[in-house]
């Protein structure tokens, strides 16, 4: 039996800053993956592939002539993107000396394991753990995803043609970011939302904005729809909802949530508590109830970001390496949500400094003001800088648009400055390239400043 001062199980974000951070620290680490190939469902199954085929569509999208809108062929873009990364990755471990096992990790105690593999089973000892496993689309029992017209965010990615239409169950992010790469690809799309509006945690401006376009772009939402039941064939789904509306469709996509990939890993034998969803439950310095066995990524739930992950694995590998965590270097995490256009936030919302009581102005740069957009004929969407009237701190960025994702992490720089550097006055008094998307701040900041001078 090999022992190792720490065994990561999982190789996704959360895993691999684990590693890496623990490796670096002169520790004996391994890591397993029921993959042979490394880089967990963030490179296999979800974030890599989806943003790679949404990048593909986005290209036919604007070029129709030169691009082929055959969803087969643009997935094969996303499978060159995956090989490189999986390299990438792979060259880390390498260069670290972190051993790389594949195959099913299962806990035989608190500090033994044994990992199954189409060829063996070998068992391992460690002094400590980092579970990094993942989730998955939920599957509720009622639904036959063994059929071929029931899809999740999973097989969305294994279709073999290209659908006439499609009707989405869920308008999270993933329900969204679907309905946008479809929608692109000229594919009649059907989105059926069981709650009043399109992710409501979000700025009430900014989902107004991708309820418009999404619309305009041809997406049939429906809000406030609950599931009843569906009827399959050979060659389409019948989605029956609970308001007696029966939506037609060549695929049925489910979109609603996630799952933790914690079972049959023996956690329950250990004591190690799980929430309904399969979520191992952490404290905060992401310690199971078994301190020397860490969890992180989406294995614990919110906020469910490959992002994320990789900063919550190099702070639990900090506190299992120098016993304190530093979490709290990350106040502020940026999402990204990649529809068409595409969404980014970070800081408060309107509507979360309203029930704060904490007083604030609002400053709004709009695209197709700017020379940049112009130029690049990606002219919808905006910028918006949260600010207190008084101080002048800003306490929220919205972005919605082309490269919203990029464009965000200038405001969350500033944001992260203490005292007078996270101000309006800096987009102001700072020069920016021209023309640039950038620009967008002084325009906004500028803006702001106006309404209350």
């Amino acid at each position: 039996m090999i022992h190792y001062d720490a065994v990561i199980i999982g190789s996704g974000p959360g895993g691999e800053g684990a590693a890496m951070k623990i490796a670096k620290s002169g520790r004996k680490v391994a890591i397993v993956d029921e993959r042979k190939e490394v880089g967990g469902n963030c490179t296999h199954m979800g974030t890599i592939p989806s943003k790679a085929l949404r990048q593909a569509v986005q290209l036919y999208a604007r070029n129709p002539q030169r691009f082929h809108g055959n969803y087969i062929d643009l997935l094969k873009t996303a499978n060159q993107v995956i090989s490189k990364q999986v390299d990438m990755r792979s060259s880390f471990y390498l260069r670290n000396q972190v051993d790389v096992i594949t195959g099913r990790a299962t806990f035989e105690g608190p500090n033994k394991m044994v990992v199954h593999s189409e060829v063996m089973e070998e068992h391992i000892s460690a002094d400590h753990f980092v579970i990094a496993t993942g989730s998955r689309p939920y599957r509720p029992e009622y639904l036959d995803f063994e059929h071929p017209r029931i899809l999740d965010a999973d097989k969305v990615l294994s279709l073999k043609e290209t659908p006439r239409s499609i009707a989405i169950y869920g308008a999270g992010v993933i329900g969204c970011e679907y309905a946008s790469i479809f929608r692109g690809l000229q594919i009649k799309v059907n989105l059926i939302n069981t709650r009043e509006q399109l992710l409501s945690y979000l700025d009430d401006e900014i989902i107004d904005a991708l309820g418009y376009h999404l619309r305009d772009n041809g997406v049939r939402i429906r809000h406030n729809e609950k599931f009843s039941h569906v009827e399959t064939t050979d060659d389409e789904v019948n989605l029956h909802l609970e308001s007696n509306k029966v939506i037609h469709a060549d695929y049925l996509l489910w979109a609603q949530g996630r799952t933790g990939n914690s079972d049959n890993m023996g956690l329950e034998k250990l004591g190690i508590d799980l929430d309904s969803r399969g979520n191992v439950i952490v404290n905060e310095n992401y310690q199971t109830k078994l301190e020397h066995i860490y969890a992180v990524g989406d294995i614990v739930g919110y906020p469910s970001l490959a992002s994320a992950a990789y900063d919550q694995g190099r702070f639990a590998a900090t506190h299992l390496v120098e016993g304190f965590c530093d979490s709290q270097l990350v106040e502020h995490i940026p999402t990204g949500i990649y529809t068409l256009p595409e969404i980014s936030s970070v800081g408060y919302t309107e509507k979360e400094l309203t029930e704060k009581k904490i007083a604030y102005e609002v400053g709004h740069s709009h695209f197709k003001q700017l020379a940049r957009a112009q130029i690049t004929g990606l002219t919808v969407g905006m910028l918006k800088i949260l600010f207190h009237p008084e101080t002048l701190e800003i306490l929220g960025i919205h972005c919605f648009g082309n490269q919203a994702s990029e464009i965000i992490h200038i405001g969350q720089a500033i944001m992260s400055q203490k005292g007078e550097a996270n101000t309006l006055m800096y987009f102001i008094n700072t020069t920016f390239n021209y023309p640039t998307m950038a620009e967008a701040y002084r325009v906004a900041a500028l803006n702001g400043l106006n309404r209350i001078s």
